[in-house]
């Protein structure tokens, strides 16, 4: 019988580019926390809010963040980060972007 995960449980650490990520359970959305039907998902990083880089200065994104304006590929109003070309993914929905616009100098 597998045990329902808690919001703060760990999911998963994953280690990409000599950086360090925890993915643990929780909410993105508050009202998720009240909903009695609600159980906590795995929460990655929020890269836009919280730029990091490698150590070469390649931003980290996720799969399903928003993409930015140097959107590579077929875009539409439903499009992620995982749909453009300078997207490399990594692990899980972490990935690293090869956009020479976006890396940090």
């Amino acid at each position: 019988m597998l045990t329902k995960p808690k919001e703060g449980d760990l999911f998963k650490v994953i280690r990409i580019h000599g950086r360090t990520f925890e993915i643990r359970y929780g909410f993105y959305e508050e009202c998720d926390r009240t909903n009695r039907f609600a159980e906590p998902v795995e929460i990655y990083p929020d890269f836009i809010k919280d730029p990091q880089y490698t150590d070469e200065g390649l931003p980290f994104v996720t799969a399903i963040q928003a993409p930015c304006k140097k959107f590579k590929g077929d875009k539409n109003e439903n499009s992620t980060c995982e749909e453009c070309e300078h997207y490399e993914h990594c692990e899980e929905l972490l990935a690293i972007c090869r956009c020479p616009a976006n890396r940090k100098q």
